[in-house]
């Protein structure tokens, strides 16, 4: 019989998977960039901004999107991950939207039992219609029989997004769900499954780059 696997083993193919793909993206934009047109760093001289500056600038800021787009979605799987090994129905819903036309429907994260999670890594939005949309999802889970739940493990750094953040707040404790976010996030992910996601993420980290400026 094969022998089921651990959630941390799970993890760490998660996390092999998705720096591999991570590596892949990197490596075949920086590629791509070297046959891209310059001739913008004209302005970028005009500005102060060496070329050789210039270039490293836009190689980071392309790096930085792949990064934050795998790092955000890596977290989440990682946690969904952590509730099916506790809660094995739980997993993904797609619910109508029954208040508006657009979008047809709303997912769900991950629902776990009638707690309807929405997962983020981080949300430093600071547009004004996300709080409107969010509101809109959220009281629609709501009349949908299910407990609203956000799960945010890193919190903005900017006053306006993090005014953002207040209002969601504000709007999931308005309709009687929670919002989780820096080390309350981790602590209830571990509460609810028993699973110490953070300790598991810094055991793996350790392993593969040193701890650096305390983190």
């Amino acid at each position: 019989m094969k022998e089921k696997i651990t959630i941390e083993q799970a993890i760490r193919d998660l996390a092999d998977d998705y720096s591999g793909r991570l590596k892949i993206a990197i490596d075949t934009r920086t590629e791509e960039m070297n046959n891209d047109d310059v001739s913008h760093y004209l302005i970028y001289r005009v500005l102060g901004v060496s070329f050789s500056e210039g270039q490293k600038i836009d190689l980071y800021q392309n790096k930085g999107r792949f990064l934050y787009k795998y790092a955000g979605s890596f977290l989440e799987q990682a946690t969904k991950k952590c509730f099916e090994y506790a809660f094995p129905l739980s997993g993904s819903e797609k619910i109508p939207n029954t208040i508006g036309l657009k979008p047809k429907t709303f997912e769900i994260d991950c629902l776990v039992e009638n707690d309807a999670l929405e997962i983020k890594w981080r949300d430093a939005t600071t547009d004004g219609d996300h709080i409107t949309k969010e509101h809109t999802r959220i009281k629609v889970i709501a009349n949908a029989g299910f407990i609203p739940i956000r799960v945010m493990f890193y919190y903005p750094n900017r006053d306006q997004a993090k005014r953002i953040q207040q209002a969601l707040e504000t709007l999931y404790k308005g309709v009687g769900g929670y919002y989780h976010y820096g080390d309350g996030a981790w602590d209830y992910v571990h509460k609810r499954t028993g699973v110490d996601l953070k300790a598991i993420f810094e055991k793996i980290a350790d392993e593969r780059l040193p701890s650096e400026a305390g983190i």
